[in-house]
């Protein structure tokens, strides 16, 4: 199991992790390269437990991916700068989560079209009028590469959160 060390930025807020999850935008899924760690920023959903993205069929990511390493996951945000009279104790204020599991390739195209459809409503909510079907999925071929969109979970094993929030007044104003 996995800890924060700096226990004072521990945040064990379940709701606040979770409604942080929720509305990033963007991630990084960091896993075993060939020769070096490889980190990708991705979109992703967090959907019943679960983090979900998507790419191409083809590709290093999905390489690596289709051998279901352990992976982390990171989502973040800073928030500004924080102020102090003495240089040394300027900080940073921010949120982090860490995510520690599995990969798995999503199989069932049922899943896999509900996964890519939440995907579609969190950055285009309701743009598209029909949500996505399973036999669109099956069916629908990249024209980068002629292969079908591939859909990954991460259900986590273990999750750390991080966190430093300070007061409006206290971030530095350009």
């Amino acid at each position: 199991m996995n800890k924060v060390k700096y226990s004072q930025r521990d945040c064990k807020d379940q709701e606040k992790i979770e409604k942080f999850l929720k509305e990033s935008r963007t991630g990084v899924i960091a896993m075993n390269g060939d020769d070096y760690p490889y980190a990708v920023p991705v979109n992703f959903v967090w959907y019943e437990g679960s983090i979900f993205f998507h790419g191409m069929g083809s590709g290093k990511k999905v390489d690596i991916l289709f051998e279901e390493p352990p992976v982390s996951f990171t989502v973040y945000e800073e928030i500004g700068t924080v102020t102090d009279p003495m240089p040394c104790h300027a900080d940073t204020s921010y949120m982090s989560v860490m995510l520690f599991g599995k990969i798995e390739k999503v199989v069932d195209f049922d899943i896999a079209a509900t996964a890519l459809w939440k995907l579609v409503e969190k950055y285009l909510p309701r743009y598209y009028k029909k949500p996505l079907t399973a036999s669109f999925i099956e069916n629908y071929k990249s024209s980068m590469d002629g292969n079908t969109t591939a859909v990954f979970k991460l259900t986590p094993e273990d999750i750390t959160a991080k966190e430093n929030q300070v007061e409006e007044s206290e971030l530095f104003k350009n």
